[in-house]
């Protein structure tokens, strides 16, 4: 289809609440239903779709704020769309709802400037990789050790997925005795090759943290999430400078600044972004950019489906998570869901991202 001129028309905006399959928790929330804002937007004979994970309030702000913003720009620029739309909630602020809110919109936009054009919206990035590792993540807090071990090893010794992550930090690091029980758990379960991560959810104190974090490197534990509050840029720092394993933390970040000042304080050894919070593929390539002029790599958190066809054009990507929530939630919800087997994934086959909503199938879970 040719490059000329064709006018955004107002985004379709839906809402879902889906029942989680077991209770869950991590170290600091607990949660029994996961809620996913779909927006849809459409121009000529295309319609791209995008997604973020947040309150249903995410979709208000959409239909009533942010709708109106897009609809007459041009398709094909999507960087002045993504500037509108952050000057758009100047007043209300960038961070949470809003953050989530242009985050769907601007996956949206690419999805569909990408089917616009009959591409794999990963050839329309630009890849730097054939496939795209994977991490199994899940294995929370409320999990009995049966759970855990079935879960992990659906993971590793089924879909061969050769690095997983476990939560821990339970009840805000007042457990710390089961969480080091659940972390030697899964090292038996996935045997000594597979690579072993856990996440704190920012649970422990800082030399809390570091007392564990030596604990763990007697498992082999490679990969330390938010071992402290990702709003604790020293104590991150504090903590990676006290471990052998990498600790990781940014999944927080609603905008590029956040990562900036991640970086600048020396708080992570890999960078996590999250494009259905920091403002979509837009911002999610910048910030991997920023990581890459400080010599770091990054890693996509969550929504692995939303992520796969932009973290196949980053240099220094390290891996996608593979997380339960979002997995069985793209699953349900998507035709062209991708296959993790082997611990990769390879984001080139249609058109867009390749996904398509199952509207009819998913509209028992719709809210709004």
């Amino acid at each position: 289809m040719s490059s000329s001129r064709l006018a955004l028309q107002p985004p379709a905006v839906s809402s879902y609440t889906v029942p989680t399959d077991a209770p869950e928790a991590d170290g600091t929330l607990a949660w029994d239903t996961t809620t996913v804002v779909i927006a849809e937007v459409t121009a000529g004979d295309a319609t791209g779709t995008g997604w973020t994970y947040g309150p249903a309030a995410v979709g208000d702000l959409l239909r009533e704020e942010l709708g109106p913003v897009v609809t007459g720009l041009d398709a094909f620029d999507i960087p002045a769309a993504h500037d509108a739309l952050c000057r758009a909630v100047r007043n209300a602020g960038r961070q949470g709802v809003a953050g989530c809110a242009i985050s769907a919109l601007d996956i949206a936009l690419w999805d569909l400037k990408a089917r616009l054009l009959e591409l794999p919206l990963v050839r329309l990035l630009g890849a730097a990789r054939e496939t795209v590792p994977v991490y199994g993540s899940g294995g929370f807090t409320t999990y009995h050790d049966t759970h855990l071990a079935a879960e992990l090893n659906g993971w590793v010794h089924g879909q061969e997925i050769p690095r997983v992550k476990i939560k821990i930090g339970e009840s805000w690091g007042r457990a710390v005795a089961r969480d080091l029980s659940r972390v030697r758990t899964a090292r038996e379960v996935i045997g000594p090759q597979a690579e072993l991560y856990v996440d704190a959810n920012g649970g422990y104190t800082r030399k809390q943290a570091v007392r564990v974090g030596h604990a763990l490197a007697e498992h082999g534990v490679g990969w330390f999430e938010e071992p402290v509050s990702s709003d604790d840029l020293t104590g991150l720092r504090l903590v990676r400078d006290a471990l052998l394993c990498d600790v990781a933390a940014g999944e927080y970040g609603y905008d590029l600044p956040y990562f900036a000042r991640m970086i600048a304080a020396g708080a992570v050894d890999c960078l996590q972004i999250d494009a259905t919070r920091c403002g979509g593929l837009t911002e999610f390539l910048r910030a991997a950019a920023l990581a890459h002029s400080h010599g770091l790599e990054i890693s996509a958190h969550c929504a692995p489906h939303a992520h796969a066809a932009a973290a196949a054009a980053v240099p220094n990507l390290r891996h996608i998570e593979w997380f339960h929530d979002h997995v069985r939630i793209e699953s349900m919800f998507f035709d062209g869901a991708l296959d993790p087997t082997g611990g990769v994934v390879r984001p080139d086959e249609g058109v867009g991202h390749g996904l398509t909503l199952r509207t009819e199938e998913v509209k028992q879970y719709r809210v709004a």
